[in-house]
């Protein structure tokens, strides 16, 4: 009993996370550090009393009724009794849910924390990093591999951050039309942070973690909502709503990568796809395309092509062209080069990787090993592939994407 007790908590745990700090957050009045520990404490309880009291049925609405009452007891025993606690009794009392609270009823406070989290009193790294941490339940350690950080230095600088929301007093709120277009920048980059979490997750048994990709397109619609006018909002839900509209073709029959040559476009999703389409000509009637705009419009290239020899790569090599000019990264110039080695061939491509080299960021993940070994593979350098392959091997943390590099480093191995 008291493993499958166990095992529940941990699934609501991982999977609502984010929606029980950020009710918290409300009560603690955007105390992102208070809100972790009642939570915890919350959890605590839970596996003391659910064992032999059984599981309530609505979990998520008894661990957030807990942490609720633990952040009201923290309050009461604070030595002074300032009107900031005062008035958090006070709206504590007007919006306390009653006993009978259902996992349905609790009401979506995760924009508010996104916004709370993308302040712009706070570094961009921070408010990423803090957001995937508080909203989307990622551990220090993943979303270290997210960014190719030390985990320590990671969560030093977390906690600096949660730290700062509290000292400084930042609302916990939604900011109005005016504001929201200074936090714009960062609130999309985390909305599609926790969708490439789900679509490729950094680590684990799974390639694809579903329920941050679901999360990620709600975020979207929620953002589009908010703020309609803005063309890259809407280039934010095409891109992933063309991208998610290959889900269920990423993997194959026993979890491991499909790559996008070979998956059977006759599954892909022809709904999300539509949607997406209808998202992208949204952004784009709202001026020039940004960053987020292009990566949508190249991911439209991949949908209407009917197969994958049909990929007019030509016109993706120039939409990667512009992407570079609108924002540089490694991570853009390693996709234009796979772009290159698709449209004129893999030498010319593995030209292009060849000047990455010395950026800190892809040496410390497996990406850009993988793709030259796959270049030199296509260019008959066995040896040189082999090599690469197990630079890549010695970086990776997905265990199904381990598992397709080992398998390509054997068949390299053995021509």
């Amino acid at each position: 009993m008291k493993d499958a007790v166990q095992a529940r908590l941990d699934e609501v745990v991982r999977s609502e996370r984010g929606r029980m700090l950020a009710l918290l957050a409300r009560t603690t009045g955007g105390d992102l550090l208070l809100a972790e520990d009642v939570l915890q404490q919350a959890i605590i309880a839970a596996l003391e009393q659910w064992p032999d009291r059984g599981m309530p049925d609505a979990p998520v609405g008894w661990l957030v009724r807990t942490g609720r009452n633990k952040a009201i007891d923290h309050i009461r025993r604070r030595a002074t009794w300032d009107r900031k606690a005062a008035r958090l009794l006070a709206e504590e009392a007007a919006v306390a849910p009653p006993p009978e609270l259902s996992d349905a009823a609790i009401p979506d406070e995760r924009l508010r924390l996104i916004c709370t989290c993308c302040h712009p009193a706070l570094a961009l790294d921070a408010q990423v990093g803090l957001t995937l941490r508080t909203v989307c339940g990622l551990t220090t350690d993943e979303i270290a591999r997210v960014f190719l950080l030390d985990p320590r230095a990671l969560a030093q600088r977390l906690v600096r951050a949660q730290r700062k929301i509290r000292d400084a007093g930042i609302p916990y709120e939604v900011p109005g039309p005016d504001a929201l277009p200074a936090r714009l920048q960062a609130v999309l980059h985390v909305v599609y942070l926790v969708f490439t979490e789900g679509y490729a997750a950094t680590a684990g048994d799974a390639l694809v973690r579903g329920d941050l990709c679901d999360e990620a397109l709600r975020l979207g619609e929620l953002l589009v909502a908010q703020v309609p006018d803005q063309g890259e909002v809407h280039g934010l839900l095409a891109l992933m709503l063309l991208q998610d509209a290959r889900r269920d073709t990423r993997t194959d029959a026993h979890g491991r990568p499909v790559l996008l040559a070979d998956q059977d476009r006759s599954r892909w999703d022809r709904r999300r796809i539509a949607l997406g389409m209808a998202a992208l000509g949204a952004a784009l009637r709202r001026g020039p395309p940004g960053p987020t705009t292009l990566q949508a419009a190249i991911a439209a290239e991949h949908a209407r092509a009917p197969t994958a020899e049909a990929t007019d790569w030509a016109g993706i090599v120039q939409l990667y062209a512009l992407l570079l000019q609108a924002a540089p990264s490694p991570v853009v110039r390693l996709n234009h080069a796979a772009a290159v080695a698709e449209a004129q061939g893999a030498a010319a491509g593995l030209l292009l990787l060849d000047g990455l080299d010395e950026d800190p960021h892809l040496a410390r993940g497996h990406l850009l090993p993988a793709a030259r070994a796959e270049l030199l593979r296509r260019l008959g350098r066995g040896e040189e592939a082999a090599d690469a392959y197990r630079q890549a091997l010695d970086r990776v943390g997905n265990g199904p994407e381990r598992a397709w590099l080992t398998a390509r480093l054997v068949e390299v191995e053995g021509e």
